[in-house]
């Protein structure tokens, strides 16, 4: 009877321990954020992208959160800072299509988190099944940027050319100018990541046209352009600069298709470890 009890007070103790490891991991800060971000993931599954933007403003900035969501440190408008390439990219030339192109999208993608601009989406350039090698191409889609649904092709806009000011009028009550200054960053983020990392881009034109689009939607004139374009381009470069370390992390996760919520993951545990 008293070996009985004392296995039963043996398992008893054991379930005590299990219990406090428990514990223990479930007030670890790492772990919260892992939990909730499993919860983002089902909700971008879901494609309940209200919801899941609802979970990362939630985390913004709490302990165990997300601290680097919307934290980017943005340049001033006249300020001049110093961006220098980044060196010692020794990619088999087999995989530099790939490497810039995870580049490339990690690019738009940490841009965008930094900003607080949430990723739903992605993928990556991966190795075709056909005997040429051909690559499929890469993407990344984001919660709050559904305005370029509306935006008409350059085509129609050329066309209407002569009616920009009263489509500015209109359009301007669509986004805000803090969505067009984020939206403008994060649509260059890739073509200044693959400059960053390589010295020139390969011109995914998509991007720029992207871009061109929205400012003629907007009706924004020749002289508004170009400052805004060097305000933008300024301030990913330095944003894309200042965070090398972890846009390589990023990269990588995404080469190997983490889930969104994963990725974030891995930019919060990079930017601890600065």
């Amino acid at each position: 009877m008293r070996w009985l009890r004392h296995g039963s007070a043996g398992v008893s103790g054991h379930r005590r321990c299990v219990s406090a490891a428990d514990r223990g991991r479930r007030s670890d800060p790492s772990e919260r954020r892992r939990r909730s971000l499993l919860r983002l993931d089902r909700e971008l599954g879901k494609r309940n992208y209200r919801n899941a933007l609802t979970i990362a403003r939630q985390l913004q900035g709490k302990p165990g959160g997300l601290a680097g969501f919307g934290s980017a440190k943005q340049v001033a408008g006249s300020g001049r800072q110093r961006v220098v390439l980044e060196e010692g990219n020794n990619q088999p030339l087999a995989e530099e299509d790939i490497f810039m192109c995870t580049q490339h999208e990690a690019g738009h993608f940490l841009v965008a988190y930094l900003l607080g601009v949430l990723p739903k989406e992605y993928k990556v350039l991966k190795r075709g099944n056909s005997s040429q090698d051909q690559f499929a191409g890469g993407t990344v889609k984001f919660v709050g940027f559904e305005f370029l649904r509306e935006v008409p092709d350059l085509d129609t806009l050329n066309e209407s050319i002569g009616s920009t000011e009263s489509s500015y009028r209109v359009n301007k009550r669509c986004i805000s100018s803090k969505t067009f200054n984020n939206f403008s960053c994060v649509i260059l983020g890739g073509l200044v990541a693959e400059l960053l990392s390589f010295g020139y881009s390969e011109g995914l034109h998509s991007d720029v046209d992207k871009l061109e689009r929205v400012m003629r939607w907007l009706g924004l004139t020749e002289s508004a352009v170009k400052p805004h374009v060097k305000w933008a381009s300024l301030n990913t470069a330095f944003i894309l600069h200042h965070h090398h370390e972890t846009r390589l992390q990023l990269a990588k996760a995404m080469g190997s298709g983490k889930s969104i919520g994963s990725c974030i993951n891995i930019i919060e545990n990079s930017l601890h470890q600065k």
